[in-house]
């Protein structure tokens, strides 16, 4: 099937799957944009424009983290996406709509084997010292003489 532009067969999408929200099949659109963008920059030339669920799972957590920062969870959670597998979702209803193209070896299951939210999009924003607020026991500085 095909649609006479994004938007259509986002709300094409958005009909067929009521949980994902148009905003989150927009964003995921600018991931596959910059995915592709980084790509041509790089060293490594493609020949072809296709982008495998690695590539474009890889630039959706880039973007969403240069874009939201620590927000990045409520901000997915929001769009009704809480997993890789909820992109691989997006992805084929796009596909479904003629949004998006794909190869007879692209798999939903190919996203299902992506990264864990919590480790992508929390991970980075935790303090790396055991301590946030030392304690006058742990804290040689606020100790006093005697």
């Amino acid at each position: 099937m095909k649609v006479s532009g994004f938007n259509e067969a986002v709300a094409i999408a958005v009909a067929q799957e009521e949980k994902y929200r148009p905003e989150g099949y927009q964003f995921l659109r600018e991931s596959l944009e910059a995915t592709l963008k980084k790509r041509s920059k790089s060293k490594q030339k493609h020949t072809a424009s296709h982008v495998s669920a690695t590539e474009l799972l890889e630039g959706f957590r880039l973007l969403a983290l240069k874009e939201f920062g620590p927000m990045t969870p409520l901000v997915l959670e929001y769009w009704g996406i809480n997993s890789c597998k909820d992109i691989g979702r997006m992805v084929f209803l796009l596909v479904e709509a003629g949004a998006f193209g794909r190869t007879e070896n692209d798999s939903i299951d190919d996203f299902e084997r992506g990264y864990g939210f919590h480790e992508a999009f929390v991970s980075p924003f935790l303090p790396t010292s055991p301590s946030i607020c030392p304690t006058p026991e742990n804290n040689p500085q606020s100790q006093s003489t005697r």
